[in-house]
């Protein structure tokens, strides 16, 4: 079943902090204080005009409107309503077989739908994704996606650059750790656009299987994400942090299980109750209470998961008189540390 339009709850004055997975707040502080980070953007900022940067979509993409791909144009209008939205992306729609959306753009950013995807998802499937890009875009996210994607380009093109090689290597690293987890951000925009929760799994689900989904289970689906949690030994829990090295994404199956966990901790109910953080408080935000809210959020996640590499490390904590509850300390003070590690990882290997 899908929600009419009638009783889609809007959300006035809505804060992006409503949304935003701490753990992606926490990234982008982390990654803010990269040695040379500040370099790499505004050198980026110089070479890619904005200007330019649109006009190649504007000549090879269709651009969304109230003429052309009309229904997806009044998704991005009900979307931007609902999340109270000050400005309203452009949208292109382009020719791809596969099924992608992004929000790039370092001063204005617009949002991109492949016909792959068009193609793939039903209405209010789409309605979940345009409001996760629309997420994405009020975050502020779209400067860092665009560095990302182009610092890709560099490294895949011509290989690690040899001088400053490690520093953008880490800032590379930096940038898909934190990809992930604004994604994280970019679903939950999503359910609350579309407030549609069997349509945010569908997503999820036909990006993992396709078009199938009527050979496939919405609760077998997520039962998958809750064996891959506690499946297989610590080698498994290895491999685990190895497949996601290079992902900018977390995977389908994951990203539903995510997404479900927040439904079930209450913070969605309460913001379709209108009790959410609005955008005149967000002054009064400070970032050291992120960092706590991220190391919080990270110690449940330790504490509950059942993936063999955390409960060894769990364990051995145990073993070794640790008490379990200094995790969200120990998390908080790594996260403040990250960027140190990076700047060393910089000067690459030394002689010993």
């Amino acid at each position: 079943m899908t929600s009419p339009d009638r009783i889609r709850r809007e959300f006035p004055g809505i804060s992006t902090r409503a949304w935003e997975h701490p753990a992606d707040r926490t990234a982008l502080v982390t990654l803010r204080s990269l040695s040379g980070f500040d370099v790499v953007l505004r050198t980026l900022s110089g070479l890619l005009a904005e200007r330019q940067h649109r006009l190649l979509y504007l000549a090879t993409a269709v651009r969304v409107d109230d003429k052309q791909f009309r229904n997806i144009h009044h998704l991005r209008e009900d979307c931007a309503r609902i999340l109270d939205a000050r400005t309203k992306p452009e949208m292109f729609v382009l020719q791809d077989p596969n099924a992608n959306a992004f929000t790039i753009g370092m001063d204005q950013p617009f949002i991109v739908l492949t016909t792959g995807l068009l193609d793939l998802l039903d209405r209010e499937e789409l309605r979940f994704v345009v409001g996760h890009e629309l997420g994405h875009a009020l975050s502020g996210h779209a400067v860092y996606r665009t560095m990302l994607m182009h610092l890709m380009r560099l490294a895949a093109g011509i290989g690690w650059v040899p001088i400053g090689g490690w520093a953008l290597r880490a800032i590379i690293a930096a940038l898909m750790e934190w990809s992930r987890k604004s994604e994280l951000s970019g679903d939950r925009a999503g359910l609350l656009c579309g407030q549609d929760v069997d349509a945010s799994v569908r997503v999820h689900m036909k990006l993992a299987g396709g078009s199938r989904v009527d050979q496939m289970s919405h609760a077998a689906f997520l039962q998958q994400a809750d064996d891959y949690d506690k499946s297989g030994d610590l080698r498994d829990g290895v491999l685990k942090l190895l497949n996601l090295e290079l992902q900018t994404h977390p995977f389908s199956v994951l990203r539903a299980a995510e997404l479900r966990r927040w439904i079930t901790s209450g913070d969605y109910d309460r913001i379709l109750d209108g009790r959410y953080p609005t955008r005149d408080q967000d002054k009064n935000a400070r970032i050291s209470d992120q960092v706590k809210e991220a190391a919080r959020s990270y110690k449940q996640t330790f504490d509950q998961s059942e993936d063999p590499l955390v409960r060894t490390v769990r364990n051995l904590g145990k073993d070794m008189g640790s008490a379990v509850g200094t995790v969200g300390q120990e998390v908080s003070d790594t996260v403040s540390k990250i960027g140190k590690r990076f700047n060393e990882w910089r000067d690459g290997p030394k002689e010993g």
